[in-house]
């Protein structure tokens, strides 16, 4: 095997394989290498959105987009005025992957199969001669002229590389060996692990709600999901995100305050109460503000509500009432994985990188894209536009 390339790909994930084909097309001639250290490639893509693949999300203004990254907002404005998706999808189809809009904004290949996205790439690969190497673990980079990448099996040089290998230590290691700073690993995209298990005997319960944790002075809106463990839905999941640091400094143990009736306040709620006493039911049989029956009836029950009737609650068991449904406090202790979808903040530090080509700065030939930048994103198929962004970037920068 001829060990010398003009770029090689350290990494067989969505970026990796993303700038090997774009180069690929661009290049036809170069000779490029994929490296993977697992015994297959595109293991996230065949996982990610329970095995369909969420590719991308819809959403089209480069500005809007960027607010998804808790880290990553400010660098990718600028790449996604060149690559976002529109262009993901346009280069989907022109490859024969139709892509399809579900409700909350996601996207996935309309056969619903991940699969269809790992046809696509490795069709790709093969027909540009791209070499995909997998049980290839790099054991060590250095520079020379050009780049020497050393794994157990053999030696290869290139006159480009390209590090695509996501959150690994091993390899944030490597990149401070050659100058860059790495922001320490925390995790990001996660439940919530409760305290108090009677709330968990709800489990399966869905509804739109604001939830607020004051002492880290973090605030998330959205569908929350009672789980047999905790909470889960995307407000749990986005406030993860954006407070996977301060979450990690704080060992996973914090008070979380639910509004269960969302944007509704506590007084426009007490006063909603007081009109209700002219009815002679029992507040327990008699649920308001649309909550879901077996919420309303384990609120109620919580502050011993249920037996009375509302036109015997004194002004003081009324407060109480519009405390419980817009300032439930629950403590949380740890934390769970949100699926398979494991995602880290933290990486090479970003202003170590040249978000025109993402290029280092660092090293001349060296480029960086996906996750193993201190870049991550909110769930929804934004992680993988990154890997998209990024992997094009690079393709159209390489030689240029």
């Amino acid at each position: 095997m001829n060990t010398n390339y003009h770029t090689i790909i350290i990494g067989g994930g969505a970026a990796g394989f993303f700038t090997a084909i774009n180069l690929a097309e661009r290049l036809p001639e170069a000779k490029i290498a994929i490296l993977e250290r697992g015994k297959d490639v595109l293991q996230k893509v065949r996982i990610s959105g329970g095995g369909r693949c969420n590719v991308t999300h819809a959403e089209f203004i480069p500005k809007e987009l960027s607010l998804n990254y808790p880290r990553g907002e400010k660098e990718l404005l600028g790449p996604f005025h060149s690559f976002m998706t529109g262009d993901t999808i346009a280069w989907f189809e022109e490859r024969g992957v139709t892509l399809k809009i579900e409700e909350d904004g996601r996207m996935f290949p309309t056969t619903d199969s991940s699969q269809t996205i790992i046809n696509c790439f490795l069709e790709l690969a093969q027909k540009f001669n791209i070499e995909i190497l997998t049980s290839h673990n790099v054991t060590s980079i250095n520079k020379e002229e050009n780049w020497n990448v050393y794994t157990k099996e053999e030696q290869f040089a290139c006159e480009n590389l390209v590090i695509t290998a996501g959150s690994s230590p091993k390899v944030w290691e490597m990149m401070r060996e050659l100058g860059h700073s790495i922001e320490r690993a925390v995790p990001s995209l996660f439940t919530f692990n409760i305290v108090d298990k009677k709330i968990t005997e709800l489990a399966g319960i869905a509804l739109e709600a604001t939830v607020e944790i004051p002492k880290l002075k973090l605030e998330s809106q959205g569908p929350l999901l009672i789980t047999h463990w905790g909470f889960s839905g995307p407000a749990i999941l986005k406030m993860s995100a954006w407070g996977a640091r301060d979450l990690n400094q704080s060992d996973y143990k914090f008070d979380v305050v639910i509004n269960w009736l969302n944007h509704i306040s506590r007084q426009d709620c007490y006063e909603t109460l007081i009109a209700q006493r002219s009815s002679k039911r029992q507040v327990g049989n008699e649920w308001l503000f649309d909550l879901p029956k077996r919420l309303w009836k384990f609120l109620v029950a919580s502050i011993n509500l249920t037996e009375k009737n509302w036109a015997d609650c004194s002004n003081n068991d009324l407060q109480n009432l519009a405390t419980v449904l817009t300032a439930s406090t629950f403590s949380i202790n740890g934390k769970s994985t949100f699926k398979e979808e494991f995602v880290t903040a933290g990486g090479v530090d970003l202003k170590e990188i040249n978000f025109k080509t993402f290029a280092s700065k660092k090293q001349e030939n060296l480029y960086l894209a996906g996750e193993v930048l201190n870049i991550d994103a909110i769930t929804g198929g934004f992680n993988f536009q990154n890997a998209w962004t990024g992997g094009w970037m690079i393709a159209q920068s390489i030689d240029d």
